[in-house]
């Protein structure tokens, strides 16, 4: 059996990793708060860990892996958004509201990441489905000492757990030290977090010991974990943004009422566009759907996103994309030469051992890809290369088949089969076009206008705009003087 390697969060190490039970490999990975669409940085948790899923479903069999990935259906943020609007005319009652968004948002969270590529986990609890259990494991705390009620309020005793801040590195004095908490009456200890708090009769609610009221965040995915996963599972993942507080506090509160929790804490790095923070007011802020909207295929955000390893900073940028886009119809071409034949060789269940052994060390994704380039340039000459091709592609989440469409207009129309990328000759024409214009020396543009001609490249110039496509007479070799 393939050993697998994986960074652990929890002792700062990459291990061998080791299952409770290899007939029944466990997971959970902190899903979305489902009140807007999801934005680029969202998808990344989303693919690092499906890919990680495939993973073990190779190794341990897909029938003995269950992967658990909730989506939070109450939340503060869903309130605000239902009350918003309520208070610009839409009708129905606030409970009303707040259940047409959530579920509109998780409709919207799955037909987007279905379109990356993502299979749905095992498993996709809502938390309002399971307010018993986590209102049963808040009597157990408090019974225990580890929790206290107060003000319609249940909170935790964060120091009641002597290993608190072990996951981040950091001890409870300098969390206070460095960080925002808030300072409430109902607290008898700043970092104290809330486990149940008071609804108001438009707010959504539930009867508890303590009043009508609904839980807090972390609370949620510690019994739902529980419920579906059992006493201790083997990997929880999420974005190393949820690393302080929600891991920790449900680190914490698991072990207070007896549970083991998980074995291996996985994290990915955050992502950035263009080398900056993703923010509303950089102008840089985008959704998944904004980018499939925009004619950006699912599968080329999925390669721009698997590019990067999942522990580094990923930077998406326009580059990424165009050489995304590039590889991949370049894959697919060359698969194609021979489509029928390799489709009824693929199995989609003999992923290259290159493939797999790259991803058994800590999901090197990148490498994973590196590896496939080399199988890319194998199989312009043979057939066992492209079905190997095709297999990885398959294992990676890609369709090896030209069945997703390339949007009129994508980069992806300037990409000819023999890998000549017209879209650089069309830009390097723009910017003699520019250069041209300056000088009033239009010997250069020309020439070049007409090195594209003769190489059977159609070329189409207006005042603002120029284009070029490969005619039926097109000779790539004629282009090499302008390389």
């Amino acid at each position: 059996m393939t050993d697998i390697q994986l960074h652990n969060t929890k002792t700062r190490r990459k291990e061998v990793f080791a299952p409770i039970d290899d007939k029944n490999v466990r997971m959970y990975v902190c899903g979305p708060t489902v009140y807007d669409r999801a934005h680029i940085g969202n998808a990344r948790p989303v693919l690092v860990f499906d890919v990680l899923f495939r993973l073990l479903r190779h190794v341990y069999g897909a029938d003995h892996v269950t992967y658990v990935r909730n989506f939070t259906d109450v939340d503060d943020k869903i309130n605000a958004t239902a009350l918003a609007r309520q208070q610009a005319g839409a009708q129905g009652s606030l409970e009303d509201l707040i259940s047409e968004r959530t579920e509109e948002t998780i409709d919207w969270y799955l037909k987007d990441m279905g379109a990356l590529g993502a299979l749905e986990p095992t498993h996709a609890p809502r938390a309002t489905g399971y307010i018993a259990p986590m209102v049963a494991m808040i009597e157990d705390l408090i019974a225990k000492g580890h929790a206290y009620a107060k003000d319609g309020h249940a909170l935790f005793r964060v120091r009641s757990y002597k290993e608190y801040g072990k996951l981040s590195g950091r001890s409870v004095d300098d969390m206070i030290a460095g960080a925002r908490v808030e300072v409430a009456p109902f607290k008898e200890d700043p970092m104290d977090f809330v486990l149940w708090k008071p609804s108001t009769e438009d707010q959504p609610g539930w009867d508890s010991p303590w009043g009508r009221g609904r839980p807090g965040w972390h609370i949620e995915c510690s019994a739902m974990a529980h419920d579906l996963l059992g006493e201790a599972f083997d990997i929880h993942g999420g974005g190393n943004d949820l690393m302080f507080p929600h891991h920790e506090n449900e680190i914490a509160q698991s072990a207070c009422a007896g549970h083991g929790f998980a074995n291996v804490w996985m994290h990915n790095e955050m992502l950035q566009v263009e080398g900056k923070k993703m923010s509303k007011s950089l102008g840089n802020f985008f959704t998944v759907r904004d980018l499939l909207d925009d004619g950006v295929p699912g599968e080329v955000i999925r390669f721009v996103m698997l590019s990067t390893h999942y522990r580094k900073p990923m930077d998406w940028t326009e580059k990424k994309r165009q050489e995304a886009e590039k590889t991949l119809l370049s894959w697919i071409r060359t698969i194609d030469l021979e489509g029928d034949a390799v489709a009824q060789a693929v199995t989609g269940m003999n992923p290259p051992e290159v493939v797999v052994a790259a991803l058994s060390n800590d999901l090197n994704t990148h490498l994973a890809l590196t590896e496939m380039m080399q199988l890319g340039k194998a199989a312009k000459s043979g057939f066992d290369a492209k079905v190997q091709l095709a297999e990885a592609m398959v294992f990676l989440g890609f369709d090896y088949t030209e069945d997703w469409i390339v949007p009129h207009g994508s980069s992806l129309d300037k990409l000819l089969p023999d890998g000549t990328d017209l879209i650089a000759y069309e830009t390097a024409l723009k910017t003699a076009r520019a250069k041209a214009m300056q000088s009033k020396d239009f010997a250069e543009l020309d020439a070049m206008k007409n090195m594209l001609i003769a190489a059977g490249v159609k070329v189409q110039m207006s005042r603002d705009t120029i284009e070029i496509d490969a005619g039926p007479d097109f000779d790539s070799s004629k282009l090499d003087a302008l390389k």
